[in-house]
């Protein structure tokens, strides 16, 4: 509805103050303006998405296309916009810079350095709205992308150009596998964006400070939209991430993307749709909220040879409540990704980290996607694991059992403590296929629990100093051939005789 009133008042005020200077271009003038949000006429030519400057310096994007008017979303300098000011169109979409010079920076949503090392040198301006790669410029996903994390590789696989939520309660390790697989990637040719949605800035600036210490950033940026930032930039930061991201996909290379998280995404969104009084669904969210996830994550994907072989792996984050991973944005990006890694509060609680649920986490294409040389015994530990928490379960009730139930809950045992891992600490392939073959084999049934992962971390030791060559055979073939599993064996027994 229309206030003639305000209109009425407003053109007043610019026939007073009416200078008669030529001009070009699409033009307005702000009607209505308050929490980021305001309401222009005039700019009869305005795009959806479009780049739109105000008199005061502000700029902001279109975001919505009325009749008679536009619905713009201010980026900053809300404070200095004012009733009847006049707002120019830029006809130019919102794009942001990418390029080799980005590396180890840390950018605001708009591409504009926020870390105090001076300015960016841009290759090349990308729109941070763009289609995603049409089914003919896909390829296949057959080329794994390891996190270093033991359970994921290995029950959970990851292929380069997938799209792999991480979904849990909050302070269940979520953001921990995520760095910890940013981590991983250092020396295999993987560039990563950490992408930060509503979190507190001494949160990313510890995660940061832990990426440099640990050499990541030579190969790494952050786009940061903090929590003390306006719900505008909280809404374009992830696909300025993923415009950043297509840079590197387009020149043929790997990228890891990390979302985190795309609940509090959602939240912006709400947040900036009602203030746009676009009509509310579900728990406020706006009717298309599903369209905002699934238009980010569908740019994640492998490109086809002809298209140059490049990839963007997505590892959005989504937080539960209570667990429950029915509600309305869970349910939505589990439906859009290719599996979910579901983190347990009771199992972080229980000492068990990266606290993953094997039952209710899966991955719709690592299998293909996963070295041989791991494939080869994670069926093994699946099934394993799976025996075992059944009969946990029926070993409750505290009845006699049988040696054949013991050894398989000594077993299940065992391979639990296997899989905890501290973070800050990925394994290479090589090294969690050997861990694994001595696991699923029974080679620590003899090991009291409390002492396997001291246990697993001498013999790994062990097996860097005097079997470099079994570990290098299975890097370079990324199998395990009958050859490589006698001298493993031959290792693990030459180990226990030295304890």
């Amino acid at each position: 509805m229309v206030n003639f009133g305000d209109l009425t008042k407003v053109l007043q005020e610019q026939l007073e103050h009416w200078e008669g200077k030529a001009s070009s271009g699409s033009s307005g003038f702000v009607s209505q303006v308050g929490d980021s949000v305001a309401t222009v006429h005039g700019l009869g030519g305005a795009v959806y998405g479009e780049l739109v400057k105000f008199a005061s310096g502000a700029e902001g994007i279109v975001l919505n296309l009325e009749e008679d008017a536009v619905g713009c979303v201010l980026f900053s300098g809300e404070n200095l916009v004012k009733d009847g000011e006049e707002v120019r169109g830029t006809g130019k979409v919102v794009s942001v810079p990418s390029g080799q010079a980005i590396l180890g920076r840390v950018v605001n949503p708009l591409g504009e350095p926020v870390d105090g090392k001076g300015p960016v040198a841009a290759e090349e301006y990308l729109p941070v709205e763009s289609p995603a790669a049409s089914v003919i410029d896909r390829g296949v996903v057959d080329t794994p992308l390891q996190t270093g994390a033991l359970s994921v590789d290995a029950m959970i696989p990851i292929g380069r150009g997938q799209r792999e939520l991480i979904i849990g309660d909050r302070q269940t390790g979520k953001t921990a596998i995520a760095i910890d697989a940013i981590i991983n990637q250092k020396g295999k040719d993987v560039y990563c964006v950490y992408c930060a949605i509503g979190q507190k800035s001494s949160a990313v600036a510890a995660i940061i400070h832990n990426l440099e210490k640990r050499g990541a950033m030579e190969y790494t940026f952050v786009v940061l939209a903090s929590a003390s930032d306006s719900a505008a930039l909280q809404y374009l930061a992830p696909y300025s991430a993923a415009a950043m991201a297509e840079h590197f996909m387009f020149k043929g290379k790997d990228v890891l993307i990390v979302y985190d998280d795309l609940s509090k995404h959602a939240v912006a969104y709400r947040t900036l749709s009602l203030l746009l009084r676009r009509p509310p669904g579900r728990e406020a969210f706006p009717g298309d909220v599903f369209y905002l996830h699934s238009r980010l994550l569908e740019r994640s994907a492998k490109l086809s040879e002809k298209r140059g072989g490049g990839s963007i792996t997505a590892l959005p984050i989504v937080e539960t409540q209570a667990g429950d991973i029915s509600s309305y944005i869970p349910t939505n990006v589990i439906s859009i990704t290719d599996g979910q890694i579901f983190l347990d509060s009771e199992l972080f609680n229980s000492g068990f980290r990266p606290a993953v649920d094997v039952g209710l986490s899966v991955s719709r294409v690592g299998g293909s996607a996963q070295s041989p040389a791991i494939r080869k015994v994670s069926g093994r530990l699946r099934l394993d694991l799976a025996q075992y928490r059944e009969m946990a379960a029926f070993a409750q009730f505290g009845s006699d059992l049988d040696k054949a139930t013991q050894d398989k809950l000594a077993q299940g045992e065992r391979l639990m403590e296997v899989l905890k891992q501290p973070q800050f600490s990925p394994l290479s392939m090589e090294e969690q296929a050997a861990v694994l073959f001595i696991s699923v084999n029974g080679y620590l049934l003899d090991i009291r629990r409390e002492n396997v992962n001291k246990f697993v971390q001498e013999f790994l030791d062990y097996l860097r100093s005097h079997y470099r060559a079994v570990l290098d055979t299975i890097a370079r073939t990324q199998v395990t051939d009958a050859e490589t599993e006698s001298a493993l064996r031959t290792a693990v027994e030459d180990f226990k005789h030295l304890k």
